[in-house]
C-alpha cells in the first residue's frame, strides 16, 4: 500500500511511462497542490495503481473544509481508457478532469480569450463525429452516432501534464472562468458516469427479451433467416401489390413495385407511404417495423450486447456537438419502447426510474429569465400551463408551439402557433430568435455554461460567397438562403438543447455522489454481475438525455428515489440560482423499467 503524502494533493495527473504503452507496466503520477504546483512524482507498476487510487481516495475524509479532507481530482487523458481496469479492481474515483473532453470544449468556447495554445495541440482533438458538417441539421439531432468514433489521444504522462497546463491557463484567463469550471467538472463527471454504467451494466432479462421478440416476430429462425411472422407479413404485402417476387428489403425494387401497383410515392420512407391508402401500405409499414426491431435489437443484438444478465452499451459523453451523449455501440439511446420490460432488477433489488418533464423548455425559461414562461410550468405540466394561461387551446397545440419555437418551424400548425409564444413569452423567444439570427449570419452561439457551437463549414461559406457574386443566379441565392436558414435553426436549438444537456450532467454528477454515500448491503450471487464496485450499493445504470434509471437494493429504493429528486433540485440551483423554474420528475420504483 502506498503511504499517504504529508500534504494532501489537490490533483493527481496520471500517465503511462513513455515506451511502455497503456497496457505497459509503469504508470507515472504527478501530485499537485491547490495552486497547481508539483508536490511529488511517483512511478509505480500498473498493477499497483488501484491500491494507490484507493489509498488517496480512502485516506481523505471527504470534507473539503477539513485539512486533508478533500479527495484529489484525478486528471486523466481519457476517462474511458483509465476507469475500466480501476473499476474491475474495486477502485473508483470521486472526481476527475477528463483532458480529452475538456479540450473539445476549451478549443471552441467563446469564453476562452486565448484559445491558441489549446487549439494548436491538435493531438488532443476529439470533436464529436457529427461535428464535421454542422450546417447539416442532422448533426444536431443525431441521438446515436453508432460510428464508434472515439479518437485516440496521448496517454503518456508528459503530454498529459502539458495539456493540463494549457487548459489551466485557458480557464484562468477566460472571460467567465467560473462557468467554464462548472461545465468542465460536469462534463468530466459525465465521463465517470459513462464508464461506471458500462462496468455495472443494465440488468437485463434475456428470457423476457426472447419472449417479446417471439411474440412480435415469431420464433428465432435458424442462422440468418427471417422469423415466421415477418415472412407471413411479407407475403401479405406481395399479395396486395400483386408482385410475388418483390424484395421488400431492397428500396429500389420495392419502390418500383409500389409504382407498378399505382402507389405514386417518391421513396419508401414511412412518411411517404402513409400518404397512400392502398391495401399494401398497412402490412408494409408493419413489416418495416418488424425489420427495424430484428436488425437493431433482435437475437443477434442480444447475443452481442447482453451477457451474464447485463446489457453493457458504450456511451460517448459529448458525442453530439450540443453536449448530448451518443453511443458508439449497443444503441443505448435507441432502446425501443416494446423492449422496456426486459429491463429487470435483480432479486432483492429495484429499478428506480425518473425522467424530467419538458426539460428543454424549462431550461429556456431559466436561461432567458422569462418569468411568464417559468410560471406557466412551475409545479405542473408546462404544456397544460400554457393552456391554462390562454396561450393555446389544447395541450397538443402547446407542445407543437414550443417545439416549433425551439426548432425553428415556420410552416404548418407550428408556424401558426409560434407567434402566440412570441407575444406571451417575449424574453424566451428573443433568446432563440437572436441565436437563430446569429446562425443565419454565420456566427456562433454558446450555452449557459459556455459550450460554443461549431462555425459553419466551408461548404456553407462557399454557398454564401456564390450568392454574393455579381453574376449570382436566382438558384445561387436560393441555395444560400436555404443554407443560412438551416444554420439558423441549428444555432436556435443549440443554445437550448446544450443548456438542457448541462442541467442533465449536473443532475447526473450530483446523483452519482449521493448514491455513493448510501451504505453497502450484502452482495447476492445475481448482483455480483454488476462488478465489485456496484454489487453492494445503489448505482446508475441508464441515462437518456432527460431520464435516469438507478439499480438499488430494495431497502434503499426510497432513499435512491429521494436522491434523484434532491439531485434534480440541486442541479437547478447550481445552474440557475434562484430562478423561479423547477424541474419536476416522473418517478417510479419497480422490478421492471416500464415507461408509459
Amino acid at each position: 500500500m502506498t503511504s499517504a503524502p504529508t500534504q494532501r494533493p489537490a490533483a493527481c495527473v496520471l500517465g503511462t511511462v513513455p515506451g511502455t504503452g497503456f497496457e505497459g507496466q509503469r504508470i507515472g503520477i504527478v501530485e499537485l497542490d491547490s495552486a497547481g504546483q508539483e508536490i511529488d512524482r511517483i512511478d509505480l507498476a500498473e498493477a499497483d495503481l488501484p491500491d494507490f487510487v484507493r489509498d488517496r481516495e480512502d485516506g481523505a475524509g471527504g470534507d473539503p473544509s477539513e485539512p486533508g479532507g478533500a479527495r484529489p481530482r484525478w486528471v486523466l487523458s481519457d476517462t474511458a481508457k483509465w476507469c475500466p481496469p480501476l473499476l474491475a479492481a474495486r477502485a473508483s474515483l470521486e472526481r476527475c478532469h477528463d483532458l480529452r473532453l475538456a479540450h473539445a470544449i476549451l478549443a471552441r468556447s467563446e469564453l476562452v480569450t486565448a484559445p491558441e495554445a489549446v487549439r494548436a495541440a491538435s493531438e488532443w482533438d476529439a470533436a464529436p463525429a457529427d461535428a464535421a458538417a454542422p450546417e447539416q441539421a442532422a448533426a444536431l439531432f443525431d441521438v446515436d452516432a453508432g460510428r464508434g468514433f472515439i479518437p485516440q489521444v496521448p496517454h503518456d504522462l508528459e503530454p498529459a501534464l502539458a495539456e493540463h497546463a494549457r487548459q489551466t491557463a485557458a480557464i484562468e484567463t477566460a472571460s467567465d472562468p467560473g462557468r467554464l469550471r462548472l461545465l468542465l467538472a460536469a462534463e468530466s463527471a459525465g465521463g465517470l458516469v459513462a464508464a461506471e454504467m458500462r462496468a455495472a451494466g443494465v440488468p437485463w432479462d434475456e428470457a423476457e427479451h426472447d419472449r417479446i421478440l417471439t411474440e412480435l416476430l415469431g420464433p428465432r429462425p435458424i442462422r440468418d433467416g427471417k422469423p415466421q411472422k415477418m415472412l407471413s407479413k411479407a407475403e401479405e404485402v406481395r399479395a396486395a401489390l400483386e408482385d410475388p417476387r418483390v424484395n421488400l428489403d431492397s428500396p429500389n425494387r420495392l419502390l418500383a413495385s409500389l409504382r407498378n401497383a399505382g402507389i405514386n410515392v417518391a421513396s419508401t420512407s414511412k412518411w411517404e407511404l402513409q400518404t397512400s391508402e392502398h391495401p399494401a401500405i398497412a402490412p408494409l409499414l408493419e413489416y418495416k417495423k418488424m425489420a427495424r426491431l430484428l436488425s437493431a435489437n433482435g437475437w443477434h443484438w442480444l447475443d452481442e450486447w447482453v451477457d451474464d444478465g447485463r446489457y453493457r452499451p458504450v456511451y460517448v459523453p459529448g458525442g453530439v456537438v450540443t453536449g448530448r451523449w451518443a453511443a458508439s455501440g449497443g444503441g443505448a439511446l435507441q432502446i425501443p419502447r416494446q423492449l422496456r420490460p426486459a429491463l429487470r432488477a435483480d432479486e432483492g433489488w429495484r429499478l428506480v426510474s425518473a425522467d424530467v418533464a419538458q426539460l428543454e423548455p424549462r431550461a429556456l425559461a431559466a436561461m432567458s429569465g422569462d418569468r411568464a414562461m417559468a410560471a406557466a410550468g412551475f409545479g405542473r405540466d408546462l404544456y397544460s400551463g400554457l393552456v391554462d394561461a390562454g396561450v393555446v387551446a389544447t395541450r397538443q397545440e402547446a407542445k407543437i408551439a414550443v417545439l416549433g419555437a425551439m426548432y425553428g418551424s415556420t410552416t404548418g400548425e407550428a408556424g401558426a402557433l409560434v407567434p402566440r409564444l412570441r407575444q406571451n413569452f417575449p424574453a424566451a423567444m428573443h433568446l432563440v430568435d437572436s441565436a437563430a439570427e446569429a446562425g443565419r449570419q454565420g456566427g456562433v452561439v454558446s450555452t449557459w455554461l459556455g459550450r460554443t457551437s461549431p462555425p459553419p463549414g466551408e461548404g456553407w461559406q462557399r454557398l454564401q460567397r456564390a450568392a454574393n457574386r455579381f453574376d449570382a443566379t436566382g438558384a445561387d441565392e436560393q441555395r444560400a438562403r436555404r443554407a443560412a436558414g438551416d444554420q439558423g435553426r441549428f444555432t436556435r436549438n443549440f443554445v437550448v438543447q446544450g443548456t438542457a444537456a448541462e442541467w442533465a450532467l449536473a443532475w447526473l454528477a450530483d446523483l452519482r455522489l449521493r448514491l455513493a454515500r448510501l451504505p453497502e448491503v450484502e452482495e447476492t450471487s445475481e448482483a455480483a454481475a454488476s462488478g465489485p464496485v456496484f454489487s453492494r450499493r445503489a448505482h446508475l445504470v441508464f441515462f437518456l438525455h432527460d431520464e435516469v434509471i438507478v439499480h438499488a437494493p430494495t431497502e434503499q429504493a426510497e432513499e435512491a428515489a429521494e436522491a434523484i429528486r434532491a439531485a434534480a433540485a440541486s442541479a437547478g440551483r447550481l445552474l440557475f440560482g434562484a430562478a423561479p423554474v423547477d424541474f419536476p420528475l416522473d418517478l417510479s420504483i419497480g422490478e421492471r423499467a416500464i415507461k408509459d
